[in-house]
């Protein structure tokens, strides 16, 4: 062999073992569930202006204190938001000012949380609930979406929500305080405690393990979520669009609010129930059914707990200043414009209506090339579950690949979100028949709903 191939040879494996012990390094710099949870509480040990995993302390040192508490829930193993809550637990000088007039809490785990009290999207992994001496919820603060987190949550928005919790608590007219808040409690709770619900109960305990596997017996969020639906699932009934479709965001109804801001329209699109009541950039909305708003999480709150035929009544001062009212028809199927594959309860939606796949709608482009119209159905599957009830679809054939063109010969469901709804509209154990495209065959396979 001649030197310079003995050279390259060499060259090869300086390179491959340099890789491969930089992922040894990287595994074992992998910080596992159990080490956040105990970061968490060394961390706060540190910091004596919060509470701890004490909701009722909160409230005793709020009435002591005469301040309004700050709630934090935060899923300490999820990566989702640890970056703005970092930016919490270690503020500028700004938020600092803003958060000393309030009785800090931090809840780290859903063990125990009384849900006739607190109840927010489940899908998120940071959370504020703004509550006063009396227990009264003055709003809320925390939105999650398909977008970048800081264009969802920004210290600015924080700081704003923060200032209109703030005047909601100083009111000095208390008949008007109770309307402002009126609706921000919880109306209804199926179950005490998320210990309690049915494909929880008997697993988890309203506290967390003093030892072993610590992480293992927290109830994360999205578990409540999960667990709501299951229990559904468990009657045999279909999942209704309010249990489909959690904490719709003002997207819906064709609006963004600025994250910087309590309420302030950041856009309008045309044709949509926002455009139809005249609202545009720069309008501050001051009440939504009577309710004050301290973020775009207040906006969240009332449509989750909108029908699904239903008059919003808006209460608007528009960038002249001027005080407006006005009312928004939302007609059956609103809900619908939600996008569900960001959050974290889709897996389980994909268990229950899809045998496990992952689905991605195909881009006009490469369906040209697959030679299907730019109109055409076409749901790219991107993952294929390998175990256990995520499997159901393997069985059944599908592969990574496979691209569905109908559902029981119907083509116009175009996204994984639209699949969901039409599987689960149907009752547990419904079969479902797909047409698939894999390469240039087609191919017809079929699997049960859960």
């Amino acid at each position: 062999m001649r030197r310079g191939c003995i050279c390259s040879l060499v060259a090869i494996l300086v390179v491959f073992v340099s890789h491969a012990a930089s992922a040894q390094e990287a595994k074992a710099k992998r910080v596992t569930p159990d080490e956040k949870l105990t970061r968490d509480v060394k961390t706060f040990e540190n910091l004596p202006q919060w509470i701890y995993n004490d909701v009722d302390k909160a409230l005793a040192e709020s009435k002591k204190a005469g301040k309004p508490v700050l709630f934090v829930f935060r899923c300490v193993p999820c990566e989702a938001c640890s970056h703005f809550d970092r930016s919490v637990i270690e503020p500028d000088k700004a938020t600092a000012d803003w958060m000393s007039r309030f009785v800090l809490a931090r809840i780290t785990y859903a063990n125990g949380l009384d849900l006739r009290r607190f109840q927010f999207d489940w899908d998120q992994s940071f959370h504020v609930v703004f509550m006063d001496q009396d227990g009264r919820i003055l709003g809320r603060f925390g939105t999650r979406s398909q977008r970048p987190e800081d264009e969802d949550m920004t210290a600015e928005g924080f700081r704003a929500a923060m200032q209109a919790a703030l005047e909601l608590q100083s009111m000095e007219d208390k008949a008007a305080l109770a309307l402002s808040v009126k609706g921000k409690e919880v109306a209804k709770a199926s179950y005490a405690r998320p210990e309690l619900l049915p494909t929880l109960l008997g697993t988890y305990n309203s506290t967390l393990s003093k030892s072993g596997n610590i992480a293992r017996s927290c109830i994360h969020c999205h578990q409540i979520r999960d667990a709501e639906r299951n229990a559904i699932r468990l009657t045999g009934k279909p999942i209704e669009p309010k249990s489909l479709y959690p904490y719709p965001l003002p997207d819906v109804v064709g609006m963004r609010l600025s994250p910087d801001h309590a309420a302030k329209v950041m856009s309008v699109e045309p044709d949509s129930p926002a455009a139809a009541i005249g609202l545009k950039p720069g309008d501050e909305i001051v009440r939504l059914q009577g309710q004050a708003l301290v973020s775009p999480a207040d906006f969240q709150w009332i449509l989750e707990n909108t029908p699904e035929t239903a008059e919003l009544a808006f209460e608007i001062r528009n960038g002249k200043g001027e005080s407006l009212k006005k009312t928004m028809k939302l007609a059956p199927g609103w809900r619908a414009k939600s996008d569900l594959s960001w959050r974290p309860t889709s897996w389980n939606l994909r268990r229950i209506a899809a045998g496990g796949l992952r689905l991605e709608t195909l881009p006009d482009t490469e369906k040209r090339n697959r030679g299907l119209p730019e109109d055409a159905m076409a749901l790219y599957v991107k993952h294929v579950g390998q175990f256990g009830e995520h499997a159901v679809a393997k069985k059944a054939g599908f592969v990574n690949g496979d691209v569905i063109v109908a559902v029981d010969g119907r083509t116009d469901l175009p996204t994984e979100t639209s699949l969901f709804a039409y599987a689960l509209d149907r009752p547990k154990g419904t079969v479902l028949k797909f047409t698939v495209m894999r390469k240039d065959r087609r191919m017809e396979m079929s699997f049960p709903t859960q």
